[in-house]
């Protein structure tokens, strides 16, 4: 019986090179789009630390405003927890709404809206946010927008009148700014806002939703979301660096018509779109340059929005046109021979 034959390798080792690439190619691992490893946490896990964290915020709106704000909170979560089973019925998907999203979504819409406002709003704006802002994109983690965020869009464009919070919020007494200081600096100028206190205003001591006025509970939640890792530091830091750029720069070429940057950052919805809202999986990259622009460009435009735009509040657009170029961000990618150690 004839031994069989044995290929050699040539004097020039071309087929052992041939042999090594094409082992080499095997052991390589093509992936899509991140998340690429499963480090051990739980999406429902993540959810509902981010609920915890919004209670520093939340708690003293509900102080503050009483039963009313009890009932608007309380109805946006379950009227989202409704609308994420009643669709999950009807398409005949698995049940989901233990991990969470449908109540952090309730929750976060909550905290932006005024203590007034009436329970079908409620209702409407967690549809829009469950089921036109996520379901209908395929579900968890398809959507290309923040779904919070566009909830909220279009209630403030179908709606504008139940967000004016001066009219809303005329049974309430405040001692620091009894008007919204967003309205009183876009009619009046910085002059107008120059006596308030920013102490005062970062303890929520101006009108304003019922968990987006108080920073100082903002920033308790936003600090420990990031030192836990639930969110991405480099977005929430990169959007606050955008609005203290943009303010700076705008009260340097006029002072008396723009506010400065610490009266931009403490007012409006800038605190919670900064931590809650600019950092939502889906719609936020995932590489690190682009976390960086992401954020300063959602904080420029802010400003810009604020300051040159019919809006008085330009934090839920401002996301919505960073959720629009995200995965043109995302494409961008650090050189090679930067990402190597020194």
């Amino acid at each position: 019986m004839e031994e069989p034959e044995v290929a050699q390798p040539s004097p020039g080792g071309h087929e052992g090179k041939t042999m090594n690439s094409k082992t080499e190619n095997k052991c390589k691992l093509h992936v899509s789009h991140a998340p690429f490893w499963h480090n051990g946490s739980s999406v429902a896990n993540k959810h509902y630390h981010i609920l915890i964290a919004s209670l520093p915020a939340v708690i003293p709106g509900i102080i503050f405003y009483g039963r009313a704000a009890v009932g608007v909170v309380t109805l946006s979560i379950a009227s989202a927890i409704i609308w994420e089973l009643l669709f999950s019925v009807t398409a005949r998907q698995k049940i989901t709404i233990g991990n969470g999203n449908s109540a952090l979504a309730g929750m976060l819409l909550a905290m932006m809206l005024p203590a007034t406002t009436p329970w079908w709003l409620v209702v409407c704006g967690t549809f829009f946010a469950v089921v036109i802002g996520r379901e209908i994109f395929g579900g968890l983690g398809a959507n290309p927008f923040n779904p919070v965020v566009l909830a909220l869009t279009i209630l403030t464009v179908s709606w504008g009148n139940l967000f004016d919070f001066n009219r809303a919020l005329l049974d309430y007494h405040f001692t620091a700014a009894s008007i919204y200081p967003l309205t009183m600096s876009k009619a009046f100028g910085s002059a107008a806002v120059a006596p308030l206190s920013l102490w005062e205003l970062l303890l929520g001591n101006m009108p304003g939703g019922i968990g987006s006025t108080c920073g100082l509970g903002l920033l308790v939640g936003g600090i420990y979301l990031m030192i836990r890792g639930f969110i991405r530091w480099e977005i929430s830091v990169s959007f606050i660096a955008g609005i203290v750029l943009a303010a700076a720069v705008f009260h340097i070429i006029d002072p008396l018509r723009y506010a400065g940057p610490g009266f931009h950052l403490v007012t409006g919805y800038a605190l919670i779109g900064a931590f809650f809202l600019a950092t939502e999986d889906a719609s936020s990259p995932v590489n690190f340059l682009p976390m960086i622009l992401y954020g300063l460009l959602g904080g420029i435009l802010t400003v810009l929005i604020r300051n040159t735009g019919i809006h008085t509040n330009g934090v839920p657009y401002a996301i919505l046109l960073i959720n629009l170029v995200n995965p043109l961000l995302d494409q961008i990618k650090v050189p090679h021979k930067l990402r190597q150690p020194l």
